[in-house]
């Protein structure tokens, strides 16, 4: 089939991200005795520099890691729910949904400790040579990409009337930004360079001086600046002004940490996920529904089979989501993932395309609903603000934005995947003395009680940041991920399903992508289209007609829209490296040797 560009193949280093620069800095690390996971730590603050419509120092960070062959990790990055965001504090305002842009929405910033603690553990390098490159790009400038204008253009009119702190940092001189022109951040590479100082003044060890650079952001002057612009109103898409309610003592008082992967075994390989404070296991259970079905591929495409089967299962999966999963301590997530569970939902699967959204009962337990999907999908939300609170996906499938991924691995076997997202320049106003906002990820709970997902201080909301592994015979063999919010574990689910099919890493990259709409949004209104497919047109004209002939309600995305995959992977017999990124948008790059 013909591929954008070739797989990677060597013996030294790979690295993949959404963005050249991330991937080129990432690899002179490795080239200069760094590992993977000083690696991947650069590539993250690079990101947060020259994607800056995508994810930020404001923002979250959840990852998946293996050391040296060693049985895959997570590491939450995802900060909670401050302790005033209660659900009488937001009904106490009016609201039935978190708002999805502005202060309120935001969760504790969770990605600075969220690196910080992945370098301290196992990295090798210190904290100023893994954030030199990134305070460069701040301080020096960075070529601004074209989609990071456009969304810039998008919010310009909210920036002049409701948030001038951003209009004065991303509209200097009220002018919109050039296309591919030279861009700076001062202010953030300011903030960098404080947090460097408090650091190296702990002394020449390198772990004392990241433990330092962590209590200088929790607790030291990003802390207090964070608290003091909190206390401030500004418009959000409610289309009011509020205040927010993250202090900061709510960020002296989290830190990131450490959990058990879910490991899911499929014959010789296994997938590796999160828990259910993302929507990763939906990934788990989409490939348990479609066992035992005949998922072909011709000549680097879907049939119209296997994307409908594909499809049905995502909205079972999905369903299921809505219904159980949450950061709390009992969703039934081990009979979610299992094959007798699978085989019970697997008969609603038929020929045609469901309309309906329809969770199971695992352990013979009861789905509950928030009363807003009980409701239905037929509503309008009216946001008169111009704010956009969803980094992913439009649902017509016309891309805005969506966030950044990076997989990493190194010749020891060292092998990481790491989703960063949020603290997006669209979302949150600019906190001028740090030159980044905050995020809005607290817009994914609701406002019902007694959900899987109710909003509750100290809680994490239950993610759509979905990164990935998979163990090959019991050993890590592949890292792979991409942005897209509720999209991630579909767009990687025509991934895993093209490589299983005998693709390599760059053809299952480039083969035809698609995704459903026919479950609710993880983002603000939280609205959703039964019955809606969308897919890249290069799947062809009879796929399309043969899915529309099944019910489905089609939407041609176009030739190369949908999806941002990368992927990294090591073979145990022989040790060969391999990589891959995604061409779509001409921005994705792989690197190695």
């Amino acid at each position: 089939m013909f591929t954008t560009r070739p797989e990677l193949v060597g013996t030294f280093g790979m690295v993949a991200s959404t963005h050249w620069l991330a991937s080129a800095s990432a690899m002179a690390v490795l080239e200069d005795g760094g590992n993977a996971f000083d690696a991947a730590v650069t590539a993250g603050f690079v990101l947060q520099v020259v994607e800056p419509h995508l994810n930020g120092p404001g923002g979250e960070v959840p990852i998946l890691f293996s050391a040296a062959g060693a049985a895959p990790r997570v590491l939450c990055g995802q900060g909670v729910a401050p302790a005033g965001a209660t659900i009488e504090h937001y009904t106490g305002l009016g609201l039935s949904l978190v708002p999805g842009s502005g202060l309120l929405a935001a969760t504790v910033p969770g990605a600075w400790d969220g690196w910080l603690t992945l370098l301290r553990d196992h990295g090798t390098k210190t904290l100023r040579e893994v954030l030199d490159r990134a305070i460069g790009y701040a301080r020096d400038g960075f070529p601004l990409v074209e989609r990071a204008v456009h969304t810039i253009g998008l919010v310009s009119g909210l920036f002049t009337e409701h948030w001038p702190t951003s209009a004065a940092q991303w509209m200097p001189g009220g002018v919109l930004p050039a296309p591919g022109g030279r861009f700076r951040n001062p202010a953030l590479a300011d903030t960098w360079e404080w947090l460097l100082a408090a650091a190296e003044a702990a002394g020449a060890d390198r772990e004392a001086q990241i433990e330092a650079a962590r209590r200088a952001w929790s607790q030291g002057f990003v802390a207090a600046q964070v608290d003091e612009f909190c206390r401030s109103s500004f418009r959000d898409d409610s289309g009011r002004d509020h205040a927010g309610v993250l202090t900061g003592a709510d960020m002296a008082s989290w830190e990131a940490s450490y959990e058990d992967a879910l490991i899911v075994d499929f014959d010789e390989w296994s997938l590796v996920k999160a828990g259910a404070w993302t929507q990763g296991p939906a990934l788990a259970q989409q490939l348990r529904l479609l066992e035992g079905y005949d998922l072909s591929y011709v000549d680097g495409k879907p049939t119209a089979e296997t994307v409908h089967l594909a499809v049905e299962a995502a909205k079972l999966a999905f369903a299921d989501r809505e219904a159980w999963y949450g950061d709390v301590p009992d969703v039934p997530l081990e009979t979610l993932v299992s094959r007798a569970y699978a085989t019970e939902r697997r008969a609603l699967i038929s020929d045609t395309a469901s309309l309906e959204l329809r969770p199971g009962s695992p352990d013979g337990r009861e789905p509950l609903l928030p009363q807003h999907v009980v409701s239905g999908p037929s509503f309008t939300v009216s946001d008169p603000t111009g704010a956009i609170g969803e980094p992913t996906v439009a649902r017509s499938g016309v891309t805005r934005g969506d966030t950044v991924h990076v997989d990493v691995v190194d010749r020891w076997g060292n092998m990481v995947s790491a989703t960063p997202s949020g603290g997006w320049l669209q979302s949150s106003p600019t906190i001028p003395s740090l030159g980044f906002c905050l995020g809005s990820r607290a817009q994914m709970f609701w406002l019902d009680e007694g959900l899987p997902n109710s909003l509750a201080p100290g809680k994490r909301p239950r993610i759509t940041l979905s990164p990935s592994m998979a163990l090959r015979d019991g050993r890590p063999a592949l890292a792979f991920g991409t942005p897209g919010g509720d999209q991630q574990d579909q767009w990687q689910l025509g991934f895993w399903l093209a490589h299983r099919a005998g693709l390599n890493l760059q053809e299952a990259i480039d083969s035809p992508m698609w995704h459903s709409n026919a479950f609710p949004s993880s983002f603000y209104p939280r609205a959703w289209t039964p019955g809606e497919l969308v897919i890249e047109s290069r799947a062809g004209a009879d796929v399309l007609a043969a899915l529309r002939e099944r019910g489905h309600q089609v939407v041609d995305a176009g030739e190369w829209t949908l999806g941002r995959m990368s992927a990294v992977s090591r073979d145990a017999s022989d040790g060969l490296l391999r990589a891959g990124a995604n061409p779509r948008g001409a921005q994705g790059y792989a690197a190695g040797r």
